[in-house]
């Protein structure tokens, strides 16, 4: 009888650290997944980047360093392959874009320009599916972090080398992001 209720206790513990392990490779998993998910929407963004750049070179010709900014930023996203690695290309160009962007207020007749219209229409969409994804990563990478430090499953995260990932930090300082935007008409 004694060795029946050993042999379950060890059943047991076998199926339990099974399961936790299954666990933090579907969380580990979920989290790549949901990155991908952000790779889609930055691809379709430097795509979009060379057709909104040519299209602005022809208005804003003394606005070269701006677009050769821009153009660096993305070449450094396109080449970069780890997560980290594209996390922060993708907050170089995003500030390169939106360096692009202020430089554009001078140009009222490239804002009513149809093709620099949609793109721009474009890149705002991309942008806001991007803000989505990135939100989704982040939750994944919390669920992730959580099952890699909470006990009894961090003692399996640690032997297995399951370490705590990066979330994916705002491109702009906090005081920037903290601060009410200036209503101006």
């Amino acid at each position: 009888m004694t060795v029946v209720i050993v042999v379950a206790v060890i059943f047991i513990v076998i199926a339990v650290f099974i399961s936790m392990y299954n666990g933090l490779v579907k969380l580990r998993n979920n989290r790549e997944n949901a990155f991908a998910n952000i790779d889609v929407q930055l691809k379709q963004r430097y795509d979009l980047v060379p057709q909104l750049v040519s299209t602005v070179k022809g208005y804003a010709t003394h606005e070269k360093d701006v677009l050769e900014k821009v153009t660096a930023a993305r070449a450094a996203a396109m080449s970069a392959t780890t997560i980290d690695e594209k996390v922060a290309a993708d907050k170089a160009l995003s500030g390169a874009l939106a360096g692009l962007r202020v430089s554009l207020e001078a140009y009222p007749e490239l804002k009513a320009n149809q093709n620099f219209l949609q793109l721009q229409t474009e890149l705002a969409d991309i942008e806001n599916k991007l803000a989505a994804a990135r939100r989704f990563f982040n939750s994944s990478t919390r669920e992730y972090n959580n099952a890699c430090e909470v006990f009894p499953s961090n003692i399996i995260a640690g032997m297995f080398h399951f370490t705590r990932a990066a979330m994916y930090e705002a491109t702009e300082n906090r005081a920037t992001l903290e601060k009410a935007p200036e209503v101006k008409f």
